[in-house]
């Protein structure tokens, strides 16, 4: 990525005030940080906008008007601000697996993630992932359960596919596999092509609060904390935009196009 990212920015955007030497305690911290301050949200397809994957477009929507996005947005701005801060960062790609049955094979690449050296230590960093994004970098090479807020993960394979598992009431649940090929940013902006149809239909937005996790998916509204789900059903738009602003953070879009797709998210059948 050529353009220079606006750094303070950043990390006043994700309330980060601490070193930003390119040690494991400002990556564990950042990473902590980010999916708690920028929400996974899918406003812009839904509303048949583009997503557009400039780090100035970026900066703008994720930053400056505090919206969210999903994993390519998201790691892109993560991958441009830790090279500001001086830490070697790799652009990987992903197959999904999560909510596939166990043999399910990709068709294509569809993920965005990290790999991020210190000290000649690789770590996998992902703050795309939505409802069951880590929330602290993980050691592809140690192969054991490694922690990520109050959730558990795992990394297992190698030579040359990787997957990344997390474990979820005692069940270990898969979430994506990939290789450590370097991509470009023209490979995401391929990629991502295929990502905003399959987000045009239904509105998902995600966000780590602490021990807390927020997560919607059109009309219906999960809150996942110490084990137990509580579940609500909205039903009007009002609903809907008010969840947005308040549970996920989104400083929602001055534009005619948003109150027509939030529509979507109430229509009959929606929330099967």
């Amino acid at each position: 990525m050529s353009d220079e990212a606006n750094l303070d920015a950043y990390l006043k955007r994700i309330n980060y005030a601490g070193s930003i030497a390119p040690t494991f305690e400002t990556l564990e911290t950042v990473h902590r940080l980010h999916p708690a301050a920028i929400p996974f949200e899918t406003l812009n397809p839904l509303m048949e906008l583009p997503v557009r994957l400039g780090l100035s477009d970026l900066e703008q929507k994720l930053i400056f008007e505090r919206r969210g996005g999903y994993c390519f947005e998201h790691n892109l701005l993560l991958k441009a601000n830790l090279e500001s801060m001086e830490f070697p960062v790799t652009g990987l790609a992903a197959g999904v697996l999560w909510g596939h049955d166990e043999g399910y094979e990709p068709p294509a690449l569809n993920h965005m993630a990290l790999l991020v050296d210190i000290g000649g230590v690789p770590y996998l960093a992902d703050v795309g992932f939505g409802g069951q994004v880590a929330t602290a970098p993980l050691r592809p090479a140690s192969r054991c359960r490694a922690a990520g807020g109050r959730r558990q993960y795992r990394l297992s394979g190698g030579h040359p596919k990787w997957r990344l598992d997390t474990e979820l009431k005692g069940e270990w649940r898969p979430m994506f596999e990939f290789t450590l090929s370097p991509q470009t940013l023209d490979d995401y902006v391929a990629m991502n092509d295929g990502t905003m149809a399959s987000f045009r239909d239904d509105l998902i937005a995600t966000r780590v609060e602490g021990g807390k996790r927020h997560a919607l998916y059109n009309a219906r509204l999960n809150t996942h904390e110490n084990g137990e789900t509580q579940t609500r059903m909205l039903t009007t738009v009002s609903e809907i935009r008010d969840t947005l602003t308040t549970a996920f953070g989104i400083q929602l879009p001055a534009t005619d196009k948003l109150d027509p797709a939030l529509e979507k998210a109430l229509r009959p059948g929606a929330n099967d």
